[in-house]
């Protein structure tokens, strides 16, 4: 009985309640969309940092990554490989091995970041042969190079033409070949695109001299919720002058910039979830204000008002639910077209994440956890503002509210 008289209450004044429903939509879109924004760019800034990078975990010498050395290479053997990828959790096993040379044409010489690579474990883990504009990826019988795009106008070479490598290989040795370009690939960051060489793997180590050596095995994980885990469990496998480093580790600065974004994110929000709990406020307020006139009425014939207070909390849950829900199925087609195109960071902004090493752009995210906290905070939010005509009933003056007064 009292659902049935809330909800012929509701659509008695419809305009009133698409109102409070709209209210309610407008809060749930507006939190969703800017919390699945940060968390998306937070998500992708990571994937990108770990896949271009360094990988979620990456097994190095104790000392590598003070010195950076091809001196302090590694060297596991199938068996302890084995062991890893047999880890729970555990993806690719990315081995690399890269250090810094100087790369030569005519009168041009650049410093180049030199990257030793098994081309298809490297182009499953971030994608490489797609950023390739002329000529081809490599594989593992390249006799060649894959360079970037900007490096190669910055050394005024092409398609076809040959570089020299020249720079210092494994326990001091001189590293120097003479390679041709087999293919040039474009990458979206100035940083990356004006140094990069790649190579395949077993050609590096030769150039080097540094023969069936790495300088890190970067490992993709399957959930990144099992980091940790899984770090413990490759540290158990391993000799004890190797360590095994997690993303973290390995770039501070990214996860301080994230920490500092996120709290001034958290704090925009709570304005924004202030704002709207005022907007439902407002609505509720004025809702009850036009029907004082008739609470005050049905107190006068009898009604219970604690009877009253139960039909109007049940009026309140309801449109707060279908404000939720409409807000809910509104959202997944607006955020899966973001996700689909995301929105690119133009100006300043853009060329301080393209310094950061990351392409301008904020993808959205579809994790089910913000669905669910951004509901059940907005659901809180419209719910504490529906006590305040239950308040309101329970102090009411029949008398009073038929006079208008």
């Amino acid at each position: 009985m009292y659902f049935t008289m809330s909800w012929r209450n509701l659509w008695r004044n419809k305009r009133r309640t698409i109102i409070v429903v709209a209210s309610v939509l407008f809060a749930l879109l507006i939190a969703l969309f800017m919390r699945s924004m940060q968390k998306g760019t937070y998500a992708y800034m990571i994937d990108s940092a770990v896949s271009q990078q360094t990988g979620y975990l990456q097994v190095q010498d104790t000392s590598y990554w003070e010195k950076r050395s091809v001196d302090y290479s590694i060297s596991l053997d199938d068996e302890t490989i084995e062991e890893i990828q047999q880890i729970e959790y555990v993806g690719n096993l990315i081995p690399r091995f890269e250090t810094f040379a100087l790369a030569s044409s005519g009168n041009q010489t650049k410093v180049a970041a030199i990257m030793g690579i098994d081309p298809e474990k490297e182009d499953e883990m971030n994608g490489l042969s797609a950023k390739v504009i002329e000529g081809k990826y490599l594989d593992r019988n390249t006799e060649g190079l894959l360079i970037a795009e900007g490096l190669a106008d910055l050394l005024g070479v092409t398609l076809g033409d040959s570089v020299v490598i020249y720079g210092q290989g494994y326990h001091g040795t001189t590293a120097a070949a003479f390679l041709p370009i087999t293919g040039i690939a474009e990458f979206p960051i100035p940083k990356q695109n004006n140094v990069m060489i790649y190579m395949p793997l077993e050609q590096a180590q030769y150039v080097f001299g540094a023969y069936d050596m790495i300088t890190g095995l970067a490992v993709m994980i399957q959930n990144e919720r099992h980091l940790q885990t899984v770090q413990k469990q490759i540290a158990g496998v391993l000799p004890e002058q190797y360590v095994v480093r997690d993303w973290q580790f390995m770039m501070p600065e990214l996860v301080q910039g994230i920490q500092t974004d996120e709290a001034g994110g958290i704090i925009m929000l709570f304005i924004i979830y202030g704002i709207v709990g005022l907007g439902i406020f407002g609505t509720i307020m004025m809702m009850t204000a036009e029907r004082a006139r008739e609470f005050g009425i049905l107190i006068s014939v009898g009604m219970s008002r604690w009877r009253l207070i139960f039909t109007t909390a049940i009026e309140s849950v309801v449109m707060s639910m279908i404000g939720v829900f409409i807000g809910f199925i509104l959202s997944i087609p607006i955020l899966l077209y973001f996700k689909a195109n995301p929105i690119r960071i133009p100006g300043e902004m853009g060329e301080m994440y393209k310094e950061f090493g990351f392409e301008p752009i904020m993808p959205v995210s579809l994790a089910p956890y913000i669905f669910i906290e951004e509901i059940i905070v907005v659901l809180c939010i419209a719910l504490l503002c529906a006590i305040y005509p239950l308040v309101y009933i329970k102090n009411l003056r029949p008398m009073d509210a038929v006079r208008g007064i």
